[in-house]
C-alpha cells in the first residue's frame, strides 16, 4: 500500500480523492468507483502500487501513437483497476477486476526500479502506462517515469482522459507522449457505456496539448453508438480547434465485455471516418485495427509524400529525415528521435 496523492478531509473519518473527476467522497473502509484506492483510517491509499497484472513489450504503434518513435519499442505495464466502466472494454478481464472478485487486488510484487530495469533490458525506448485507466496507479507511475526519464527512456499514458487538472499537470511533469481516449461526443454515450462524462476529457486533451505532452487521440468507432457522419465530424472540428496536427486515429470496434452483440466496425465506415477527419482539415487520420485496408501511412500534409509506410504494428520504411518530409522539407509534428 502507499499513501494516496490528492486526497482531502472530508469530515465524519471520509476523504475525498481529488485524482479524478469523479471526485469521489469515501467513507472509512470503503473504496472510490476505480475500486484500488481505499480510505484506512481516514487516510486515501492505492492498493496497487508495485502490483503489476501485465508487462509486455509492444511496439509503439500498439498505443496507438504514430508520431512518436516509430518503431520502436514500449515496455507496457498495468495494474488492475479502472475509473471507467466502458461495456465494450477490450481488457475488462484487468480493469474490472476488482469490481468482479468482491474486491480483490492481484498482481506481481514490482517496484519502480524493476520496471526500469526491465524496460532497459528489453531495449525499449519508452514506458508506457496502458492496459486500463494508469491515472488509477498514478503513483507508481510517476515514482516510476521519474526514474526512467533519468535513464533515457520517455514515459507514455495510453488514457481515457479523465483525469482532474491536478493530477494532469502533475503527470505531465514526467510524461513524454499521450493517447487520450476520446471515446465519443455525447454525454449519452460517456453515461450509458462508460459511466462518466465528456467535458473533462474534451478539457484533458486541451490542457495536455498546452502543458506541452505529445498527445494523439483514439475515437473506437461503434455501429450505432458513435459512427453517425455528425459525430464524426464533431469529433474532427473539435481537435482541429486544438491543432490540426494532433493526430486522430478512427479504430475498428470488435465486440467485447458486455457488447458482444454489437457488430464489428464495417472498413467502410472507417474509410469515411478518416475521409471526414481530412476534409475538417486535420493533417493526420488513421485507420486502426484493420490491417492492410489503407490509412495507415503517414503523409506529408503539404506535399502528399508518404512518410512512414506500415502495416499494422509493422513499419515497412521510415523515409523522415530529421523530423521532416524528404520531398519538401516540412516538418512533421511528433517525436522523431529519443
Amino acid at each position: 500500500m502507499q499513501k494516496a496523492m490528492f486526497q482531502h478531509e472530508a469530515g465524519d473519518g471520509s476523504v475525498k480523492c481529488g485524482l479524478c473527476h469523479h471526485g469521489c467522497t469515501i467513507a472509512p473502509g470503503k473504496r472510490g468507483i476505480c475500486g484500488v484506492r481505499e480510505n484506512r483510517e481516514g487516510q486515501l491509499v492505492s492498493l496497487v502500487y508495485g502490483k503489476l497484472v501485465s508487462m509486455n513489450a509492444d511496439p509503439v504503434e500498439k498505443k496507438p501513437l504514430f508520431h512518436f518513435l516509430p518503431g520502436s519499442i514500449s515496455f507496457s505495464i498495468s495494474t488492475v483497476g479502472c475509473n471507467f466502466r466502458c461495456k465494450h472494454c477490450q481488457n475488462w478481464q484487468i480493469s474490472q477486476f476488482p469490481h468482479l472478485f468482491n474486491g480483490k487486488i492481484t498482481g506481481d510484487d514490482v517496484d519502480p526500479g524493476k520496471v526500469v530495469e526491465t524496460a532497459l533490458d528489453c531495449g525499449a525506448s519508452s514506458i508506457a502506462y496502458t492496459y486500463v485507466e494508469p491515472t488509477i496507479f498514478h503513483e507508481m507511475a510517476k515514482d516510476t517515469a521519474e526514474i526512467a526519464a533519468r535513464h533515457g527512456i520517455k514515459n507514455i499514458f495510453v488514457s481515457n482522459g479523465f483525469m482532474s487538472r491536478a493530477a494532469a499537470e502533475d503527470i505531465s511533469q514526467v510524461l513524454d507522449g499521450i493517447n487520450i481516449d476520446l471515446k465519443a461526443f455525447t454525454d449519452r454515450f460517456y453515461r450509458e457505456i462508460c459511466g462518466a462524462r465528456l467535458k473533462p476529457v474534451l478539457e484533458n486533451i486541451e490542457l495536455m496539448h498546452h502543458l506541452g505532452v505529445w498527445v494523439e487521440v483514439t475515437t473506437l468507432v461503434i455501429p450505432g453508438w458513435n459512427d453517425s457522419d455528425h459525430e464524426l465530424r464533431d469529433i474532427a472540428r473539435f481537435i482541429k480547434g486544438i491543432s490540426p496536427s494532433i493526430p486522430w486515429h478512427v479504430s475498428a470496434f470488435h465486440p467485447a465485455f458486455e457488447l458482444r452483440l454489437t457488430p464489428p466496425t464495417p472498413v467502410s465506415t472507417l474509410v469515411r471516418a478518416r475521409e471526414i477527419g481530412l476534409e475538417e482539415g486535420l493533417h493526420y487520420v488513421y485507420q486502426g485495427n484493420t490491417p492492410g485496408s489503407g490509412g495507415e501511412n503517414t503523409m506529408c500534409h503539404r506535399c502528399g509524400a508518404v512518410l512512414v509506410e506500415r502495416r499494422g504494428y509493422s513499419i515497412l520504411e521510415n523515409r523522415m529525415q530529421n523530423g521532416r518530409c524528404p520531398s519538401c522539407s516540412q516538418e512533421i509534428p511528433g517525436v522523431w528521435t529519443k
